[in-house]
């Protein structure tokens, strides 16, 4: 067998079976092994800056990674991108980079770049410097990247290995490290506290996500009956609709949810680094009893003091803690429905006037309250980054943590169409909607012909107003620039003639029910859909208005 075939049945047999690239001349002996394949699929797309962010939609829906094929220097600095976001949002993938041959290495060959140059960008970055160790470090290399907490490893392999066939060194079984768990004593204390907290809350972070631990977090509240917040990365680990759901940490959270918080008399916050974005620059008033879980001891006291710190699998420490509440479930003081349907109502008070808009332009939440009145429970949704990313984090509701994707403290533009393609890759039985705003489209228009040419049939809803308007508020408000400084109205898009140009199925709706008939019409296509909504270039943004105490 030659070194690609290798590297395809190791990773076929560690049950990645899906690969993202652009491919070039360097990739083209691993394409060819590739494409003789009928047990996997690769999905080519239409710059290297797509395709992490489509495997890390792959796996932040799925729940297990891909692979992503680039050449060296240009396509993995490209990558690079989605490698950072995939490391900080802790999702799996293997990014395999073609790499310059050992001999040329260091004499300015073409694309060459030192290969420590991506040390900061993903978990572990391996350079394969023998054909006979191939096999090894790719076994390793999904090993690193599923293993707690999970994250992206880059394997660098050189083109001339690829066609040379070698004797490989023979891997042994190759299973993640298990997580750790906590002591009973330890779970015993954390019980005691919290059964005798008069208002407890649950905070339930990206960990749990992560540890597929969501059906434990909502038992956990349900024994203490107290509220839950999710952090901003954790959006859909407990059910939106659920009676003790509260709200989303982000800058789109509502005065109430702080108010629900200050009147807490203890927290346990699970899976959670408690970072700048998810806490606003800790600006929540936590209570002193503070239960922190988290897998990494560097997040303890970050942002908060914890009384008690646990390093710990958020699924094992939750389990254990199931068990310890389960014989004292029943308080009838407690009143956490109460006061997690308080924090919603306040919401709902909030967006209503903005929800009722009917007809262009139309504001992000009247948009997000519609489509998800139209699209099925179980849509998977993709969130780009700016003003409709973050209106979409509060006013669209999830119901399941992988029914949800969008990056957390990265926050890069131009992924949320790019992760909507690798979502309905991983999840073809469901309904994948990429909501993104103008500015997030424009900085991965390409993608619209990976899903024509693909066939993968994503919706994709654009919010257009013509603006970078996130960055055009703050410019006429913190500074001396103009109201509209970065808008280009003037010279107005449409972006549904560009997908129609494409050979994508697209409209421009000018009314609620024309986007709900739209949104119908493409849930019954074989193919994608584009559908264009104009929004107001002055509507409020999500942080302003909803934190706002009237």
């Amino acid at each position: 067998m030659t070194v690609s075939e290798v590297l395809v049945d190791r990773l076929l047999a560690r049950g990645v079976d899906t690969f993202f690239g652009v491919p070039g001349t360097q990739t083209l002996p691993l394409n060819e092994v590739v494409d003789r394949r009928d047990d996997l699929r690769f999905v080519c797309a239409r710059h290297e800056t797509a395709v992490t962010h489509e495997a890390w939609g792959y796996a932040e829906a799925s729940g297990t990674p891909a692979a992503t094929v680039v050449i060296p220097g240009p396509g993995d600095l490209h990558a690079a991108n989605g490698l950072r976001n995939a490391l900080n949002d802790c999702t799996p993938m293997v990014h395999l980079s073609i790499e310059t041959e050992p001999e040329v290495r260091g004499k300015g060959g073409i694309h060459e770049t030192p290969p420590d140059t991506y040390d900061n960008l993903v978990k572990e970055n391996v350079l394969v410097e023998t054909p006979e160790s191939v096999a090894v470090e790719v076994e390793r290399a999904v090993e690193v990247a599923t293993t707690h907490p999970k994250g992206p490893v880059r394997v660098g392999i050189p083109k001339n290995f690829l066609r040379m066939e070698t004797p490989q060194a023979e891997v042994g079984s190759h299973e993640p490290a298990d997580p750790p768990g906590v002591s009973p004593a330890a779970i015993e204390d954390v019980a005691d506290r919290l059964r005798s907290a008069a208002n407890p809350v649950v905070i339930g972070g990206n960990g749990v996500r992560a540890a597929e631990a969501t059906d434990e977090l909502r038992a956990v509240a349900e024994s203490l009956d107290a509220p839950v917040a999710s952090t901003y990365k954790a959006k859909g680990v407990i059910p939106e609709d659920h009676d003790l759901y509260a709200d989303i940490m982000s800058s789109g959270s509502t005065a109430a949810l702080a108010g629900c918080f200050e009147e807490s008399d203890a927290a346990l916050a699970v899976g959670t680094d408690f970072d700048a974005v998810t806490t606003q620059h800790w600006s929540y008033d936590l209570p002193d009893e503070l239960v922190h879980v988290t897998m990494d001891a560097s997040d303890f006291g970050s942002g908060y003091e914890p009384s008690v710190a646990l390093l710990a699998d958020a699924k094992k420490a939750l389990s254990a803690l199931v068990d310890e509440l389960e014989p004292e479930t029943e308080d009838p003081e407690r009143s956490g429905a109460e006061r997690a349907g308080a924090v919603r109502a306040a919401k709902a008070d909030r967006l209503a006037d903005l929800a009722s808009v009917d007809e262009a332009p139309f504001t992000s939440a009247s948009v997000l309250g519609t489509l998800r009145e139209a699209l099925p429970r179980n849509t998977v949704a993709t969130g780009d980054s700016g003003g409709f990313r973050l209106w979409a984090a509060v006013a669209f509701e999830t119901y399941d943590h992988r029914e949800y994707v969008h990056n957390g403290s990265w926050a890069s533009m131009g992924c949320g169409l790019p992760a909507a393609i690798g979502a309905k890759v991983a999840e073809p039985d469901k309904p994948v909607v990429s909501l993104i705003g103008d500015g997030g489209l424009f900085m991965c228009l390409h993608e619209l012909h990976t899903a024509v040419a693909e066939e993968i049939p994503v919706i994709v809803v654009v919010a257009n107003n013509n603006d970078y308007a996130i960055i055009s508020a703050e410019a006429g408000r913190e500074y001396e620039l103009a109201a509209h400084e970065y808008a280009w109205a003037g010279s107005p898009a449409s972006f549904s003639g560009v997908a129609e140009s494409l050979g994508m199925a697209s409209s421009t709706v000018e009314t609620t029910a024309e986007l709900t008939a739209a949104v119908e019409d493409a849930l019954d296509r074989d193919g994608p859909t584009l559908i264009e909504v104009p929004t107001a270039q002055d509507e409020p943004q999500a942080g302003s208005w909803l934190s706002a105490d009237e």
